[in-house]
């Protein structure tokens, strides 16, 4: 899956990336999180449109959001069956400007933090689907869902899923809707080639929101890896013994 992605790469070198017309003094972000507005590119009257939506996909049907899952994340191999991306993968395809994104592997009972890259440190786009939900009373919101797919095997020690990461020989493809079928388009959802990308294991910073700055993707040190190590001791701690009743020599029925 992907909960947590970077977009640092200057708005021009971006712009010059995926050529849309705006110009978005956008600020490097360095710990993205759902719910918050994120950029996309998508297809307006015939060219790239740059817009900021909500990470966390609204579809029109919706009756109440305060009662519907937050979608950040699409399944590739359901979303042309899925009713919540079904109609967005027909019409509503769009790209999700990055430059990097993170994953948790499980160790036991607690997450190790990676940030994952493109070796060159090349941006990107990931394939994106948004939606326009209209409320009762007017309102109107604006949000997009990541696509996924199966990890590359470079990383899937650490995750089994993957975000869709597309390069510039695909971005007219994935946004072309009026042309391409969404069956069509579902043939991009492919892992990254596995020595393209690279996962560096990273410090515990990067699990609060507020932390976004360069240094949450700064390769582990070793003392922060002992500390680390040393909290997760603290935290499982002896297990407390249990108390046992002396033996009488009495038989019980309890």
């Amino acid at each position: 899956m992907c909960g947590r992605y970077s977009i640092t790469t200057v708005p021009e070198a971006m712009r010059a990336l995926i050529r849309y017309l705006e110009r978005p003094n956008f600020p490097p972000r360095y710990n993205v999180a759902p719910t918050q507005p994120i950029p996309i590119v998508r297809m307006s009257e015939g060219r790239r449109q740059f817009a900021l939506v909500r990470w966390g996909l609204l579809p029109a049907w919706v009756k109440d959001p305060k009662n519907f899952t937050l979608l950040i994340n699409a399944r590739g191999e359901s979303v042309n069956d899925k009713p919540a991306f079904r109609n967005a993968m027909k019409y509503r395809r769009c790209l999700v400007p990055a430059d990097g994104f993170y994953e948790w592997k499980r160790d036991g009972k607690h997450k190790r933090p990676y940030f994952v890259r493109r070796k060159d440190r090349a941006p990107f786009a990931f394939a994106g689907l948004w939606e326009n939900w209209m409320g009762p009373n007017g309102e109107e919101v604006e949000s997009a869902a990541i696509v996924t797919t199966d990890a590359s095997p470079s990383i899937a020690h650490i995750h089994d899923r993957m975000p869709v990461m597309l390069g510039p020989e695909q971005f007219e493809m994935w946004l072309d809707c009026a042309n391409v079928d969404a069956h069509t388009a579902a043939s991009l959802f492919r892992p990254a080639p596995d020595g393209q990308i690279e996962a560096l294991e990273i410090s515990d910073r990067v699990n609060r929101v507020a932390n976004d700055s360069a240094d949450i993707q700064a390769p582990i040190t070793a003392q922060e890896r002992a500390e680390r190590e040393m909290d997760e001791a603290a935290a499982a701690g002896p297990k407390p013994r249990r108390k046992t009743t002396p033996d009488n020599g009495q038989a019980s029925l309890f």
